[in-house]
């Protein structure tokens, strides 16, 4: 196999404004190999990829891609380049427009000469390999988080590139279906001879699929080697990622058959919980939920206890969200009950539900920043919009700059909210979820795209917010290492019902073959 480069990145440069992001950066990527990059959130992953198809141009240096400099290219002759690299995005970039289908043709449809029927047929192949046949005609908006991440996948290798670029490709996927992209991405390298480079924070698909691993620091790779090197480096930057491991648990499951489904159908019914302790901030009985001749929800049973810490787990179109929009009042059951507080939500009028809201503090999967304010003006707004209880701007700035101060990003009170790394974008929707002192915190996906450096740290965040401050805190996940490091109660979602619920040891110890499955898939060694 031949050595030379595929890619190579010579003393480049990249800023943005007066913020140099990329600072003589040198790097090589070698044909038939899989390199990963590890970095802390807004050190540059990002815009190193964009550098490295051609979508970005370096103020200085040279970005190599076979054997043509980016920077003498035309704008025509940089697409047809990028024809040979493969690149899927973070935050997905699906047309919403088009069809899961047309999604996944829509590469080749531009710039393939192929019929329609050899296209649609690659389509339909690769969506059943995915498990996604069901989604053909589906519109990006009906899919969820997981499900949108395997159509962009789909699209990305559809025309098979020699070269793919993988921004985060397992960010928001459940265990299963991170062990899946991950053997997807070794079998693909093998199958096609496809050189990769991957941008990843989980230390489990690190070691995984990496034959050499690049620590991206300060706009400069600080390492460069195999992962049995990494393992030996002293390097404090790159300790600190190991350490911090992976998004999966550190031990193996033992004693389960997933094909078992014997079991699939046993719900857990209220009388079978834990008898809870004390009278339950939220209850949930027998929820169910139709969108039309779907049922998402099947009879879900769970409660939550005040001052306490609940996970609840489950793989991507479990009906984790749907749950959570009825807690809140968004959604009204198909049948059962939801209780808040003592108070079933579901006889309520609007007026009694947005003031039952107040005592919720919400972190988005995607912060939900508003990208005109500065960071400070987000932190600032829900003590400056709220109905009741208003503070006057001095007070309301104080209070966010104290938060902002905790979480360690009071550096970033003037930026632009748009401006700002993902990273820093999840811990500005944490500063502003805490900021108006909620009873209750609903974490959705917290740690979703962190790092294992901020991992660890937002999960000391929600410890401490729930300890300092009695809040009672409900977790969405797909990170078992974080679920089992910070809740006080796991419960597991699969196919709209409760299949199990109690302490984390307890669901260590669980003998459900599903359950088993997705709390051990890809357990790291």
């Amino acid at each position: 196999m031949s050595s030379k480069p595929i890619i190579e990145l010579i003393n480049v440069f990249k800023s943005f404004d007066s913020n140099e992001v990329i600072s003589g950066l040198n790097l090589t990527i070698v044909k038939g190999k899989t390199t990963v990059i590890l970095g802390e959130s807004g050190s540059g992953k990002s815009v190193l990829i964009k550098l490295m198809n051609g979508l970005l141009i370096p103020d200085k240096g040279d970005v190599i891609i076979y054997g043509q400099n980016t920077r003498d290219l035309s704008k025509a002759q940089l697409r047809k380049l990028r024809l040979k690299v493969g690149t899927m995005f973070q935050n997905y970039a699906l047309l919403d427009s088009m069809t899961v289908a047309e999604n996944i043709a829509f590469p080749l449809k531009q710039n393939t000469k192929l019929r329609h029927s050899e296209i649609n047929k690659k389509v339909l192949t690769l969506l059943k390999t995915l498990d996604l046949p069901h989604a053909v005609n589906l519109f990006p908006s009906e899919l969820s988080g997981g499900m949108k991440k395997r159509v962009s996948l789909a699209r990305t290798i559809i025309s098979n590139p020699s070269v793919v670029l993988f921004d985060e490709p397992t960010t928001g996927l459940d265990p299963i279906m991170i062990e899946f992209v991950d053997e997807m991405l070794i079998d693909t390298r093998e199958r096609f001879g496809i050189t990769s480079v991957v941008i990843s924070h989980d230390m489990a698909s690190v070691f995984k699929l990496a034959d050499q691993i690049a620590m991206l620091e300060n706009g400069k790779i600080i390492f460069f080697g195999s992962p049995k090197e990494a393992r030996k480096s002293t390097l404090q930057g790159l300790r600190n990622f190991i350490e911090g491991g992976s998004s999966r648990i550190d031990f193996s499951a033992k004693n389960f058959d997933p094909k078992d489904t014997s079991r699939d159908k046993e719900g857990l019914s209220f009388e079978q919980l834990p008898k809870p302790k004390t009278t339950p901030v939220i209850e949930i009985r027998a929820l169910k939920k139709n969108f039309g001749e779907r049922e998402i929800l099947k009879g879900v049973n769970l409660y939550a206890l005040p001052n306490e810490i609940t996970t609840i787990i489950g793989g991507s179109g479990s009906g984790k969200s749907v749950t959570m929009k009825h807690v809140l009042g968004l959604l009204r059951p198909t049948a059962g009950s939801v209780k808040v507080f003592n108070q079933e939500l579901s006889t309520m009028k609007e007026r009694d539900l947005i003031k039952m809201r107040m005592k919720f503090g919400m972190l988005f999967q995607s912060a939900a920043l508003f990208d005109s304010m500065t960071v400070e003006e987000n932190v600032m707004f829900p003590l400056r919009e709220r109905p009741k209880g208003k503070l006057r701007y001095k007070e309301a700035r104080a209070k966010a700059h104290e938060v902002l101060d905790r979480l360690k990003i009071a550096d970033l009170a003037s930026s632009s909210a748009s401006k700002i790394s993902s990273g820093q974008r999840k811990r500005v929707g944490l500063a502003r979820a805490i900021v108006a002192d909620p009873d209750i915190l609903i974490y959705d996906e917290p740690t979703t795209g962190l790092d294992p450096v901020m991992t660890r740290y937002v999960n000391n965040m929600i410890s401490e917010a729930q300890e300092a401050f009695q809040i009672t805190g409900i977790v969405i996940s797909h990170d078992m290492a974080s679920t089992f490091r910070i809740s006080h109660r796991v419960a597991m979602l699969y196919q709209g019902q409760i299949l199990a619920f109690g302490t984390p040891q307890e669901l260590l110890e669980n003998d459900h073959p599903r359950v088993r499955e997705f709390i051990f898939a890809g357990s790291f060694e």
